[in-house]
């Protein structure tokens, strides 16, 4: 086994009530878990590509074997999006990010406040399953983006500072169909020492 199912940095109730603790356990022991498992599959048989980082895999989809093209982006993808989606919340979730974060989501997007908006717009557009992301550019600058089914911010040239799963499986058992419920309560749960520590490190 090259990848393993990381551990979460909370119990899967401390993000009550917020995000419940079934959706936690399922998201996390059977989804996550299935990803990792798929994606170890995958590359059974490819010594080389196991010895690489999983961000090198997701950078550089198209020079992979033609075979295992797909499953690396999907399975791949999930694995590398959720591990970064568990770290960014916390049951101790902040209002506002703070220190050279904030001040670049001020420079980049005015306020705080527009930048919020435009992140819940993103995140209510995504047609189908996908997540919303905060991400830096290749210019260094912060942008607002997207990205379908477990399609990883990598695979475009972005770097991610901050992501919001927004695929059913993510709520449905506490909001069924009510994705901005869920997008607005995910708000309070939101690990901004976590997306800030991030950032720094992409500087």
């Amino acid at each position: 086994m090259v990848y393993s199912l990381p551990s979460l940095p909370y119990t899967y109730g401390a993000l009550e009530p917020y995000i419940d603790t079934l959706t936690m356990e399922i998201h996390h022991s059977k989804h996550h878990q299935g990803y990792v498992n798929n994606l170890n599959k995958a590359l059974e048989g490819y010594s080389e590509l196991q010895k690489r980082p999983l961000e090198e895999l997701l950078k550089n989809i198209p020079s992979l074997p033609h075979d295992i093209q797909i499953a690396v982006r999907n399975n791949g993808g999930g694995h590398y999006n959720h591990s970064f989606f568990w770290k960014v919340m916390t049951a101790k979730g902040s209002e506002k990010p703070v220190g050279a974060l904030a001040e670049q989501i001020d420079r980049d997007f005015g306020t705080f406040d527009v930048f919020k908006d435009q992140f819940i717009t993103t995140a209510k557009s995504v047609f189908g399953s996908g997540w919303a992301w905060l991400c830096l550019n290749n210019n260094g600058d912060l942008t607002v983006i997207s990205t379908p089914n477990q399609d990883s911010p990598l695979m475009q040239g972005f770097k991610p500072v901050l992501g919001l799963d927004v695929w059913e499986h993510a709520y449905y058992l506490q909001y069924q169909n009510r994705r901005p419920d869920y997008i607005t309560a995910w708000w309070h749960v939101i690990n901004w020492e976590q997306a800030e520590q991030n950032y720094r490190e992409l500087l």
